[in-house]
């Protein structure tokens, strides 16, 4: 064997393994389904969005559990709407993280004992979100206006939305994770839900419209929080 083509071979197992390594690390532990059904004057509108939880892997355990995935945006219609933030609101403060524990909390409650972050990828069946686990629900008055955010309460929806509509319930499903990173569908498993870009256009627009729609909904911001990952985390 020539010296280069040892080289090369040394080159493609490192590139193998480091390739390998980083599969390892940003591999979603489990992937869910959050579905939520609104029900108005014409009937049950439902909406649902995937979202992956991939846990620290790094080797220093520096890192955080992160999500990817986005808000979930029901049109109601009548140009009413209704989005599930991945952010819940813990003693006047935001919080971004409760949102990686949903699925994992749902099934606890919804099986009588506690599950842990090793199981939650081989749980099967739809199980309620109630209480303390529903994120944050929030309405546009009109979805191009940051401003027109307001905030809704699970319980009292009609409120803000109008008689007639009310918070029918939110429900979690485990998917299959899939073959990261090339999880497009099918059996290579249920990809992550893209596209609130264009239901709320001025997410991508200059200016920082995530923070003005939290404002708008009377909701804290600031502490560090990035205001856009209540809306979408890639």
């Amino acid at each position: 064997m020539s010296f280069i083509s040892k080289w090369a071979g040394l080159l493609g197992l490192l590139a193998v393994i480091v390739i390998g390594d980083q599969i390892r690390i940003n591999r979603p532990g489990h992937k869910y389904r959050l579905t939520v059904e609104v029900t108005t004057p014409e009937g049950i509108k439902t909406a649902s969005g995937v979202l992956s939880v991939v846990p620290d892997r790094n080797y220093n355990r520096s890192g955080r559990t992160v999500m990817r995935g986005e808000a979930v945006f029901v049109d109601l219609g009548q140009r009413k709407n209704l989005v599930a933030l991945l952010a819940h609101q813990q003693g006047g403060k935001l919080d971004l993280d409760d949102i990686n524990y949903v699925a994992l909390r749902a099934f606890g409650a919804a099986r009588g004992n506690r599950v842990s972050f090793n199981d939650i990828s081989r749980q099967t069946g739809i199980v309620p979100v109630q209480g303390e686990l529903i994120p944050v629900l929030v309405s546009f008055g009109d979805a191009k206006d940051p401003t027109s955010a307001r905030l809704v309460a699970a319980d009292h929806a009609e409120a803000v939305l109008g008689d007639g509509y009310a918070i029918r319930g939110l429900t979690a499903e485990v998917v299959p994770n899939g073959v990261w990173p090339i999880d497009f569908g099918g059996v290579l498993g249920e990809p992550v839900t893209r596209g609130i870009e264009g239901k709320l256009p001025w997410l991508t627009a200059p200016g920082d419209g995530a923070t003005t729609a939290l404002k708008g909904a009377d909701l804290p911001v600031g502490g560090g929080i990035e205001a856009r990952e209540a809306f979408a985390r890639k």
